[in-house]
């Protein structure tokens, strides 16, 4: 159908049947496929995809059992299905029903089964980090002041390596920080680390990193105008629920924010298939559920159909199922209390039809049929009708590892994600900002022991300075006093004293004879009484002073 995905053939009362059609301008309103475990979710799934693929429309789908790999392939005659599906096919006089395969892209978060998803941890966000490390409200705060404080600063959060060194940056500026930001327990701290560890042993470290994926790698068709089909293996990843519904949320997320805004193309930019959709709701807090609300209600202006897949349809919160506008329903089967509200549920959110009664009908629908209800033209929906599901041209299984390897080697990609890049980021740059301060610390302490040995080396030279000076005057003393008491024994010996007396004696003989000579010569040899009372005085004095010099 040129303007719709045909899916089956509603069967009308009487005979005959309506064709069912996702119209391709509605196709954007978003879908739900649900059905109990073996009732044919998966085919009809498969065949909704290569209606898209057809029509130029890139898809995404999550493969949770391997089964959704086999559109690659095209069906074979040789299969143990084929006469059913021929048989359907003449069924529902689906004339251009062949075998065929499609274009398909294979993605893998641990790169085993596929390319490598990544995406970095700034990407990610706290929001959807906090939902995949289940913190709380208060380790939630802490990690959004963590990324707050790394935008900041510029601080490149890649992986989980880089966030978990922002982490310890922040526990050690704490007190700064909590004036600024409010509270950073290191408590809170060690909570988020003990998380991300957590991650890292279910294999999350791969999924964070570089080179990030790019959207248009995945939005894209072949040669031939056919919508590239991107296929998620999830069997290994649905070991980790948490990190399988974050990371699908994260790329609608991606979706909502990159693609332009549209309105209501004449086809959608892209179909996203979410199988195991209970997965994204279960145990989710009030703000994650508002983000996936958000992003449900708004995507559809950028041109982007989601469609979930799950057993039960009470499994999509009301606000949600609201937005569902096209419904594929399969058998449910009604043995417990909550089977009968999900029947009773699915009942009342389809269009009357008088000719179908929809809670009878839902418990007694064979495999290959469902309940069927789509938007026209006008945006209305269509009344429910019980409908043979067409069969689909490709294989319906998985493909073998040999052909993977093949079909990954061979694709539009190539070896671009291949090899992770480790760039210069938060990680790095802590790590030489924390050495740099311990290099300045270590020469500063080597400093100040430089400056500590240099004083005391000083004061041990001022000390021996000393030392010697106080050694040099009580040298000095001691010779002094040597010296002095060498002069007194030298004085005190008798020969000392007899050369004394005799000097003394010499010198007071000596110079009455020169005073006396002197005299005669200045005042003559007069007897005169006062002549020879100066000669006499003249005489004393001149003997005192030649006696003093003979002395000494």
């Amino acid at each position: 159908m040129a303007d719709g995905i045909f899916i089956g053939l509603g069967q009308n009362i009487g005979g005959g049947g309506t064709p069912q059609a996702i119209d391709l301008r509605r196709a954007n309103r978003h879908g739900l496929i649900a059905g109990a475990t073996g009732t044919g979710k998966t085919v009809t799934l498969q065949g909704i995809v290569e209606g898209f693929s057809a029509v130029g429309v890139p898809t995404f789908v999550a493969d949770v059992k391997g089964d959704l790999s086999g559109l690659a392939m095209a069906g074979s005659p040789t299969a143990k299905t084929h006469a059913t599906f021929a048989a359907r096919a003449a069924e529902i006089g689906d004339t251009d029903w062949k075998y065929r395969d499609n274009p398909v892209q294979f993605w893998d978060l641990f790169g085993e089964q596929g390319h490598p998803v990544r995406t970095t941890v700034s990407e990610m966000g706290p929001l959807l980090l906090a939902r995949l490390m289940d913190l709380n409200a208060v380790q939630e705060g802490v990690l959004t002041i963590a990324f707050h404080v790394a935008d900041q600063e510029g601080l490149l959060l890649l992986d989980l390596d880089d966030l978990q060194a922002m982490l310890a940056h922040c526990a050690e500026r704490a007190a700064e920080l909590t004036t600024t930001y409010g509270n950073v327990s290191k408590q809170s701290v060690g909570t988020i680390q003990r998380a991300l560890l957590q991650l890292r042993s279910q294999g999350a470290e791969h999924f964070f990193g570089e080179p990030a994926l790019e959207l248009a790698d995945m939005i894209r068709l072949d040669d031939t105008g056919r919508g590239v089909v991107n296929i998620l293996a999830a069997d290994k990843l649905m070991a980790s629920p948490k990190l399988y519904s974050t990371f699908l949320l994260w790329l609608l997320s991606e979706l909502f924010e990159q693609l332009p805004e549209i309105g209501d193309p004449d086809k959608p930019v892209m179909a996203f298939f979410f199988d195991e959709a209970h997965l994204l709701f279960d145990e989710a807090p009030d703000a994650l559920l508002e983000k996936i609300e958000q992003v449900v209600r708004l995507i559809r202006s950028k041109g982007v159909g989601i469609y979930f897949i799950t057993q039960n349809p009470l499994d999509i919160p009301d606000k949600v199922a609201g937005q569902l506008g096209n419904r594929v329903q399969h058998a449910l089967r009604a043995f417990t209390p909550r089977d009968q509200a999900a029947v009773r549920a699915a009942a009342e959110t389809f269009r009357a039809n008088p000719g179908v009664d929809v809670a009878t009908a839902i418990t007694e629908l064979k495999v290959g049929e469902a309940l069927v209800s789509l938007l026209q033209a006008d945006g209305s929906p269509s009344p429910v009708e019980r409908t043979l599901i067409k069969p689909p041209a490709s294989r319906v299984g998985p493909v073998t590892p040999d052909e993977r390897k093949v079909l990954i080697e061979t694709d539009w990609v190539g070896d671009k994600y291949d090899e992770l890049i480790d760039r210069e980021s938060a990680e790095e740059l802590l790590s030489a900002k924390t050495q740099e301060a311990a290099a300045s610390a270590a020469a500063a302490r080597s400093a100040d022991a430089d400056e500590k040995a240099a004083a005391l080396r000083a004061k041990d030279d001022a000390r021996a300075a000393k030392d010697a000076e106080r050694a040099r005057i009580a040298a000095q003393r001691e010779a002094d006093r040597q010296e002095r008491d060498a002069a007194r024994e030298s004085a005190n010996s008798p020969w000392s004293k007899m050369a004394t007396s005799a000097t003394r004696a010499a010198s007071s003989s000596i110079g009455r004879q020169v005073a006396n000579e002197i005299g005669k010569q200045v005042f003559g040899t007069t007897k005169r009484r006062s002549s020879a009372s100066s000669g006499g005085i003249v005489g004393g004095l001149l003997r005192g002073v030649l006696g003093g010099l003979f002395r000494g």
